[in-house]
């Protein structure tokens, strides 16, 4: 327990520390800037670790003592899937239902397929070896935007209405889809046996729409407990109780646990009627939440190149594997938008938004490094952090520019029914 506080202490200090520095001098999206200067500061580490002062070595006895896997899977994502859900219109999300569905099933299969071969056949070629199964699984891991990424960055831009939708409900689901491709694809080199089709429709069943169901009844539950109540201390321990408990059973029943959340905030946001200053409260609890997080969050990717089992040869490949990522995450958005172009009139630019506000992040990573010990574990994780930290930090900083320069053209986009 004093190891974890210690953890969190430190995290805390940083949080403060980099958001103090970045409010009063750069200024920049506080989420890329708790990223940055966590990477910075973790590049100045190694650097004093070769000069021989052990100050590197402090901080990666620190981190090791935090696994960042659990910590993101089965730790804040739930509580910030639930926070960006419960803020979310449902009534907005549903005028854009036939392009989200799109995205976060047609798109997400079609980047996992075309980024997995392309990285298979891009290392064969420069003679790094690395199984399609295990290129495959690359791919699902790095198709998702991130919930978490992508919300933080939407905050603090000016979006036409219908494309912000357009994002913000395929980052809150696409993740689950890609969850349970990737382990498929898993079960299928650890097992090496492939899964039969019926049986990956029982898993995708399963987890999807099991998970879906759930998280709705959860939903409903809660919504009955906080019907009618005033007091916003209770309601906030409602409200956490829910999304603790959801995931967890849901994770537990195999279900998927960001699915359920998902859907359970929706459900309590747009259906709760609280006091207004019960509701004020309940909100803003919330919003802190999620910033808090994302901040503890960024800070821990940057820092997290201290102890993964990284390989600066391999994190080079990754970076030269963005143009694959991004050319992918266009092909994978351009067909499902063409295919509503009987539904609603697009225009062209709005593909490009769409690819380049595809943030990658900690869920990226935190599965990458869920992988069994193999030959090819690092090559995976190498790959996978240079792709996130260049999504997170060049695709967030300059994601406003794109937008800028897009955004009155994106205007004239038609919504259909």
């Amino acid at each position: 327990m004093d190891q974890l506080f210690n953890i969190v202490t430190v995290l805390l200090v940083l949080a403060a520390l980099f958001g103090y520095i970045n409010e009063r001098v750069f200024r920049l999206p506080n989420t890329i800037a708790l990223m940055s200067f966590s990477l910075v500061l973790s590049v100045v580490l190694i650097i004093l670790g070769k000069a021989g002062l052990p100050f590197e070595a402090t901080a990666r006895a620190v981190l090791t003592r935090l696994d960042f896997r659990v910590f993101v899977l089965h730790g804040v994502l739930s509580f910030l899937l639930f926070a960006g859900a419960v803020r979310a219109d449902l009534n907005d999300l549903l005028t854009q239902k036939r392009e989200i569905l799109l995205l976060t099933t047609v798109g997400v299969l079609l980047s996992t397929t075309l980024v997995g071969t392309i990285t298979w056949y891009l290392l064969h070629v420069i003679g790094l070896e690395m199984p399609l199964i295990y290129c495959l699984m690359f791919g699902a891991l790095i198709s998702p935007t991130d919930p978490v990424a992508v919300l933080s960055i939407l905050k603090t831009l000016r979006l036409p209405k219908s494309v912000h939708i357009k994002i913000m409900g395929e980052s809150l689901f696409n993740d689950g889809v890609a969850v349970v491709i990737f382990l498929i694809l898993l079960g299928v080199a650890v097992d090496g046996t492939e899964p039969s089709a019926a049986r990956i429709v029982e898993i995708l069943f399963r987890e999807v729409l099991g998970g879906g169901v759930f998280g709705l009844f959860c939903g409903i539950v809660a919504y009955r407990m906080l019907k009618g109540i005033d007091n916003a201390q209770v309601a906030i321990f409602i409200t956490m109780a829910l999304v603790s408990g959801c995931y967890t059973l849901s994770d537990s029943w195999h279900l998927s646990g960001p699915i359920a959340v998902v859907i359970a905030g929706l459900f309590i946001g747009n259906r709760l009627t609280l006091a207004q200053r019960t509701r004020a409260v309940v909100d803003g609890f919330w919003e802190l939440l999620d910033d808090i997080l994302n901040g503890i969050l960024f800070i821990l990717i940057g820092l997290e190149i201290l102890v993964m089992p990284l390989s600066w040869h391999h994190l080079v490949i990754g970076l030269l594997l963005v143009p694959v990522v991004l050319g992918a995450r266009f092909v994978s958005v351009g067909i499902p938008v063409s295919l509503m172009k009987p539904f609603n009139c697009f225009h062209p630019k709005l593909i490009r938004v769409l690819t380049w506000g595809g943030l990658r992040g900690g869920i990226s990573v935190a599965m990458a490094l869920s992988l069994p010990p193999t030959p090819y574990r690092e090559t995976v994780i190498s790959i996978t952090y240079a792709v996130v930290v260049f999504s997170v930090v060049v695709q967030g900083l300059t994601l406003r520019m794109v937008v800028a320069e897009n955004s009155p053209d994106m205007a004239l986009e038609v919504k259909g029914d």
